[in-house]
């Protein structure tokens, strides 16, 4: 996403994002309703993940792209590095917080979701728009 103004990001980033965001709200819906059939467990543990997931992204594109500009590359660069730093250290905290305060979390449905969620829209975000 390197095009845009000094106002903001341009049409074609938020749409691309705004995709990719909404492909990952589509992916966190379905996996928790996946999970239903295997308990209650399973559906809390699969909704920590998605919902971890979409904050920590969400968190990651406002960071990045508030007040984006790409005519100065090297400062998108630095905002790039520190917002990825702050996702993975809200998702620690976030699964930590988890697991502190949640005795019967499915290891394989709470990873297995977030990997999911993670991953798998972005297939979808990037094709071209029809």
């Amino acid at each position: 996403m390197i095009s845009g103004d000094s106002r903001g990001l341009g049409p074609r980033d938020r749409a691309q994002l705004r995709r990719l965001l909404t492909w990952q709200g589509v992916f966190a819906v379905l996996a928790i309703a996946l999970a239903a059939p295997f308990g209650a467990t399973v559906v809390e543990s699969a909704a920590i993940g998605a919902g971890v997931c979409l904050l920590a992204n969400w968190v990651f594109a406002l960071r990045v792209f508030r007040h984006y500009r790409a005519q100065a590359p090297t400062e998108l660069a630095l905002r790039i590095y520190a917002a990825e730093i702050v996702k993975i250290a809200l998702i620690l905290g976030l699964f930590a917080l988890a697991f502190a305060t949640l005795a019967n979390l499915n290891l394989p449905a709470l990873l297995g979701t977030y990997f999911a969620v993670q991953v798998l829209p972005a297939l979808f975000a990037s094709r071209p728009a029809q």
